[in-house]
């Protein structure tokens, strides 16, 4: 596993965003490096091919289509984000969860 995606791992594996992530989920034939099956929240860690490589957008956008399709939302960071603003990438995680639920 990449340093970025090991590094996120540590922060939102088990329940400590308040539901489990699964890491390499295959969902028809794509492998999401994380993936919360609960809420059908997606998480790529993309290099900076991902992002500057025309081919490579178009694939990831087309994959997040046929994952949306299937009510997946997917957010997508780069290595870099997730190596000088973790914090950030928590937040924006964090942001795109439903509400914890805490017992009365």
């Amino acid at each position: 596993m990449p340093a970025p995606e090991l590094i996120l791992w540590q922060k939102i594996r088990g329940n400590s965003l308040g539901v489990k992530f699964r890491r390499q989920f295959s969902v028809l034939n794509h492998i999401l490096d994380f993936y919360a099956p609960a809420t059908k929240l997606a998480i790529e860690i993309d290099g900076e091919s991902h992002f500057e490589n025309p081919k490579a957008i178009l694939n990831d956008r087309i994959r997040d289509e046929q994952l949306e399709e299937l009510g997946i939302k997917v957010l997508r960071f780069n290595n870099r984000e997730v190596m000088e603003n973790l914090e950030g990438v928590l937040i924006k995680i964090q942001e795109n969860l439903p509400p914890l639920s805490l017992p009365l």
